[in-house]
């Protein structure tokens, strides 16, 4: 052991610890996402290949030998959403930019309080907050609104005569952008069957995105937190105001 410390060059220092800082990243980019879940499937395929060579199983060694051979294109394959959504974070800007931590603040004390309001009235609504990755392409085919962010504005859109109330209302750098944005919804068979069309379209852009997304029920006036594609449920408001603070301090 002493004698590999003794040939042990900064360059390789770096290059280890560059290696180890980029593994890290990766694994909490991944942590208690669908892909943690598929990567523990491919190393289960790996152990049951080597296990076949083996005990000698030549059928089930070739099938999986087949398949290993073309694992980089089937990894493209099932990561794309993630690949995507980790390439459009390089060079991203953060999330509300210029306003400092007390304009934040009193930018989610705002939509907290209209989230309450809606919820208690069984107001259905979704607004989306963005964060790193833009949300152009959904707030292009919005209705747009370039406005402040304020409780009786946020309540006003989601009203059942609005001409706006359907789809999303997205909120960026501490202003509401636009409204009537339709989002991609989510096709994981995994999710709740009583799970609405709202919080499938909260799901589906939060999977591709880092976006936040809240969502009041209509049918029970609940109120969720979707982040990287879990629900949260069944929020008052002090937690939901501590949950968007943790989520976009971090």
């Amino acid at each position: 052991m002493s004698e590999i410390f003794a040939h042990l060059r900064w360059p390789d220092v770096l290059d280890i610890g560059l290696v180890a800082f980029v593994i890290y990243r990766l694994i909490n980019m991944i942590k208690g996402t669908r892909a943690m879940q598929m990567i523990i499937g491919l190393v289960v395929v790996l152990m049951a290949y080597v296990s076949a060579q083996v005990l000698g199983l030549f059928t089930i060694n070739w099938i999986l030998e087949n398949f290993l051979g073309s694992i980089i294109l089937v990894i493209i394959v099932i990561f794309q959403s993630d690949i995507r959504r980790a390439l459009t974070q390089v060079g991203a800007t953060p999330l509300f930019g210029g306003p400092d931590r007390f304009e934040r603040g009193q930018v989610l004390e705002e939509i907290t309080k209209a989230v309450v309001a809606l919820a208690s009235k069984r107001i259905g609504g979704l607004m989306v907050l963005e964060r790193e990755v833009g949300l152009n392409e959904y707030i292009e085919v919005g209705t747009p609104l370039d406005a402040r962010v304020s409780r009786e504005l946020l309540e006003s859109v989601f009203l059942p005569h609005s001409p706006i109330h359907d789809g999303a209302l997205v909120i960026r750098k501490g202003r509401m952008v636009a409204a009537r944005c339709f989002l991609p919804l989510s096709v994981d068979p995994n999710l709740s069957r009583d799970l609405g069309t709202r919080h499938r379209a909260a799901v589906g852009l939060t999977e591709e995105t880092d976006a936040v997304a809240i969502v009041v029920s209509e049918e029970q006036g609940k109120i969720s937190l979707v982040v990287d594609g879990r629900v949260t449920q069944n929020l008052d408001g002090p937690q939901l105001r501590s949950s968007l603070e943790k989520v976009i301090a971090g």
